[in-house]
């Protein structure tokens, strides 16, 4: 197992859609144990695999709900079905989400409250989740990810604004960019 760098916001993998999982074999299993070893020392809830430069439909998630249930796994070749999202505006202490490809910062996002997710994991057994609350908002955000789409991308236009200042002063938007969990200090 080992950690893989993390993609930056404008490296092109994360900015398409990714492929189908359809080979199920040694080399997929390795991805997903680097994933969760990845995303386990960056840290975070969740990672697709274009944030460590392969496009394929994959993502690992890794979250204890107010219950204390583990939820943790791999959902390969995913679906996700969603209720609306709500109307209004984000608010910036309930709805802040940050993400691993633009790390150290994090902006008020509104999400559906309750989304359904359907995937297979390693073995090709297929399972669903019904998710609430920060597991559908998990599930959400790394989903977004395999269509090619940045959380930054969908922020209201106050926030779109402070991201794209964000992103200009640390030289983001340009492929190649990464930063490696356990290694890299992100700090200003």
């Amino acid at each position: 197992m080992a950690v893989r760098s993390i993609a930056i916001s404008g490296d092109p993998v994360l900015h398409f859609p990714a492929l189908p999982v359809t080979d199920f074999d040694d080399d997929l299993h390795e991805l997903v144990r680097d994933m969760f070893e990845t995303m386990d020392a960056a840290p975070g809830v969740g990672l697709a695999a274009p944030q460590v430069g392969v496009p394929l439909r994959l993502f690992t998630y890794n979250y204890l709900d107010d219950d204390g249930h583990l939820w943790r796994g791999a959902a390969i070749n995913p679906e996700l079905w969603i209720t609306p999202v709500p109307s209004g505006e984000a608010d910036e202490n309930e709805d802040v989400e940050g993400c691993l490809s633009y790390p150290g910062e994090r902006f008020p996002l509104l999400r559906s409250p309750s989304a359904s997710l359907r995937a297979v994991d390693l073995e090709q057994k297929p399972f669903e989740i019904h998710a609430e609350d920060w597991l559908a908002r998990i599930f959400q955000h790394e989903y977004d990810h395999l269509d090619g789409t940045l959380y930054v991308d969908r922020l209201e236009h106050f926030y779109a604004k402070i991201a794209f200042k964000v992103t200009r002063k640390r030289g983001w938007g340009t492929p190649g960019l990464s930063w490696m969990p356990g290694v890299d200090n992100l700090e200003d």
